[in-house]
């Protein structure tokens, strides 16, 4: 019983459209203008940095909140909190991508799975950070430093981790999954940046 209310509480958790929200608050449909996403990227582009910055954090909270609120719930055992920590992690970022409210047409799930991961995997997420940072620096494509950063977090957790240890599995093939599910997410980014249609942002 307790798995099943994680995954319910974890998804409405996640499928709070705080991209939407914010948006209507200065009184735009975000998904009415540029790339239609309801992310922070989206938002930063439409409205400004104050506006992209809140949705980002926002974002990221959904995803550290529905995992410490689970981890808290487990107790002290190591397996029963990483299990279902990953179970809220996991649902999280699926509400944020395919949300109830908004027909399933979420947002990339990148700032929801580093909150996620944050309460879950500390280390590899602040490394995952690292290297969104030197990625966006270096070409300045949010796309581009997203997915990088994202197939980072497993090698991240491997290198990290206690081979032959049960827990640290579960761990690492949670970060599989929410790596391959965000470049999932990013499809038409890698598309665009193929044909060299990509937005970057210019430096200022």
């Amino acid at each position: 019983m307790l798995y099943a209310v994680t995954a319910l509480v974890s998804y409405l958790i996640g499928s709070i459209p705080f991209g939407v929200l914010v948006g209507q608050f200065a009184g735009i449909d975000v998904r009415r203008h540029g790339s239609g996403n309801i992310g922070a990227t989206n938002v930063l582009r439409i409205l400004g940095k104050k506006y992209g910055i809140a949705v980002f954090l926002a974002d990221a909270l959904k995803g550290l909140v529905a995992v410490r609120l689970a981890v808290w719930f487990a107790g002290a055992d190591p397996f029963y909190r990483n299990s279902l920590g990953i179970l809220a992690a996991v649902f999280v970022v699926i509400g944020h991508s395919f949300p109830i409210w908004l027909r399933f047409r979420g947002g990339k799930g990148v700032a929801t799975s580093g909150g996620a991961c944050l309460g879950l995997l500390p280390a590899p997420a602040l490394i995952a950070g690292i290297v969104w940072i030197m990625v966006f620096f270096a070409f300045r494509y949010v796309s581009v430093a997203s997915i990088a950063a994202i197939a980072a977090l497993p090698l991240a957790v491997w290198v990290l981790s206690e081979r032959g240890n049960s827990a640290d599995y579960l761990v690492f093939g949670f970060s599989v999954f929410i790596a391959l599910l965000v470049i999932w997410r990013h499809w038409e980014n890698i598309v665009r940046l193929a044909s060299g249609t990509e937005p970057r942002f210019d430096r200022k």
